[in-house]
């Protein structure tokens, strides 16, 4: 019995001994950071770098900024400058906080200002749009960001048209114009059903022209008749029944709307096969949502974009409908309208007003503008046509009085002598 007992003690000894040993280095050994691979013969701004990029990956955003700004201020020009700048913004993009997108954005256009020709500046410049639309809020609330990620998706799109992520950009732009339509269209109901005509006219119109891929497309063009119908516009309102037919040939409304051309005595159109079948699609795919994940959306902050059709995006500012041509004749005038900047003198900034630098030039052409007034109602010329030229001056100078002369300390004198 002594020697199992000496035995056992020998082993637990053994193994507290082997644990005291091996333990702490496990325990060490698990916690370890992965070191960054660097050569004795590294550049410092390749060792910044590094380190920095190692603790963004971390999670110590703060510390790989910092690094990251020193390395910027210190070699300005290393070959790991753009990488630098990029990397900052990316450790603010995947931060995720509002701050860090808001900062994102504006580190991003930073880079794209500064390396405008680098490989990366394309994914810069859809990383500022997807920082927008990560912040974007239901369709009921503000949608500023949701306007901004539009602008930034189609700039990408404008900039970089042929670029891989051009279909992501796409997807991502349909989806932002979802939530923008839902919001314009539940502010049209609002309109259209305590009978504000024009103001449902209007919202149903901006959905019509600039979202013509809204999944309720078909109710806003539906809802857009009914409201010039009922403004006795009723002539306003043909087009857009048609589109029901031609674009939305499985929607809700094609029977109303075949019911309404017939009573005008308009022919029925037919979709094209193109249509018929991008219809087909949209159905099939048209998502089904249980209670349970309808009462997720209810709790959820992000919008809901499930029910975003796939169809071509459109850039650009909306052509003129048929009724506003039918209307006004002509198509609305182009926004890029030219502007011509002349420069001003400090005379004139001082002054508030244009004022004349050159005299003799400027009383030359007014003279010529109104030699045929002058002509016609027999004014002179000469002297006085040139004052003429300068109305607000003879003007001020004929309504003011004449100053009166000043007397002087004899002139009492003057008066009694005068008469002899």
């Amino acid at each position: 019995m002594n020697g199992k007992t000496a035995g056992r003690s020998l082993g637990l000894s053994l193994w507290i001994v082997l644990a005291v040993a091996f333990l702490p280095g496990c325990i060490f050994h698990r916690h370890r950071e992965p070191s960054t691979q660097l050569n004795p013969g590294d550049q410092p701004d390749k060792i910044l770098y590094e380190r920095a990029t190692a603790e963004i990956r971390r999670g110590r955003y703060d510390v790989g900024r910092l690094t990251l700004q020193t390395l910027i201020n210190t070699y300005p020009d290393s070959e790991y400058l753009a990488k630098a700048k990029l990397a900052i913004a990316d450790s603010y993009y995947n931060e995720g906080s509002v701050s860090g997108l808001t900062q994102a954005d504006a580190e991003y256009k930073d880079f794209i200002t500064f390396f405008p020709t680098a490989p990366e500046a394309p994914e810069a410049q859809f990383r500022v749009g997807m920082a927008h639309y990560r912040m974007m809020a239901k369709a009921d609330r503000d949608r500023v960001e949701a306007r901004l990620a539009e602008v930034e998706f189609k700039e990408f799109l404008l900039k970089y048209p042929d670029n891989r992520l051009k279909s992501r950009v796409k997807n991502r732009l349909r989806q932002v114009q979802e939530v923008l339509a839902q919001g314009d269209y539940k502010i049209a109901q609002y309109y259209y059903q305590r009978g504000v005509w024009p103001a449902s006219r209007s919202r149903y119109q901006e959905i019509v022209d600039r979202y013509p891929n809204f999944s309720q497309s078909d109710n806003a063009l539906w809802y857009l008749g009914q409201s010039l119908e009922r403004m006795k516009k009723a002539n306003e309102a043909i087009p857009y029944y048609a589109r029901i037919l031609t674009d939305h040939p499985l929607g809700e409304y094609v029977e109303e709307a075949k019911e309404r051309l017939t009573a005008m005595k308009q022919p029925i159109p037919r979709p094209t096969k193109a249509m018929r079948a991008r219809a087909e699609a949209d159905a099939t795919h048209k998502p089904g949502r249980d209670i349970f994940s309808r009462l997720g959306g209810m709790l959820s902050s992000r919008p809901d974009t499930s029910t975003t059709r796939h169809g071509p995006v459109r850039l650009g500012a909306p052509p003129p409908s048929e009724a506003q041509v039918a209307t006004t004749g002509t198509a609305p005038a182009s926004a890029t309208t030219s502007v011509v900047a002349q420069p001003v003198s400090d005379a004139s900034l001082s002054a508030g007003q244009p004022v004349d630098t050159k005299p003799a030039a400027s009383g030359a052409s007014g003279a010529t503008a109104s030699s045929d007034k002058n002509a016609a109602s027999g004014s002179p010329t000469g002297t006085e046509k040139a004052a003429s030229s300068t109305p607000e001056k003879s003007s001020a100078t004929s309504e003011a009085p004449a100053p009166k002369k000043k007397k002087g300390r004899l002139h009492i004198f003057k008066r009694i002598i005068k008469p002899f």
